[in-house]
């Protein structure tokens, strides 16, 4: 709870049911889905990530996902997971996207698996993506 102003914060996340499937969900099924769940209220939907479509094959389609939500009645905010500076910078490039996740974990071997870097190259790829986050790009 956000003591400030006594408001509970609800994120929705899709995102991680969805890069779990095997079979890829057509990207108009993503679309009219996400769409949906923008209309519910959530303060926050973690709709996609920018990471390697050979990594998680079912996120591949996130830039014509990002393109074709309808966020013009929701007050809803986007967020995206990025692994790496090259996909903070894919999603830096769409003003609709609020918020970036990046996957850390306190299991070394996890974090190696899921980002393909040490905790200690993570902490450092953390810092290039905040500097990605707060230079303007538009």
């Amino acid at each position: 709870m956000n003591k400030k102003n006594n408001h509970i914060h609800v994120v929705e996340c899709p995102r991680d049911a969805m890069q779990g499937w095997t079979h890829f969900i057509p990207t108009a099924s993503k679309i009219e889905y996400l769409n949906a769940l923008l209309q519910v209220g959530f303060n926050t939907l973690d709709f996609g990530s920018f990471v390697s479509a050979k990594a998680i094959p079912q996120m591949a389609d996130t830039k014509q996902v990002i393109e074709a939500v309808d966020l013009a009645a929701t007050n809803t905010k986007l967020l995206a997971i990025v692994a790496n500076t090259r996909g903070a910078a894919d999603a830096c490039q769409y003003k609709a996207i609020s918020y970036l996740g990046f996957p850390f974990s306190v299991s070394p071997t996890f974090q190696q698996r899921n980002t393909n870097s040490s905790i200690d190259a993570s902490l450092e790829r953390v810092k290039e993506i905040q500097e990605l986050c707060v230079k303007p790009v538009w």
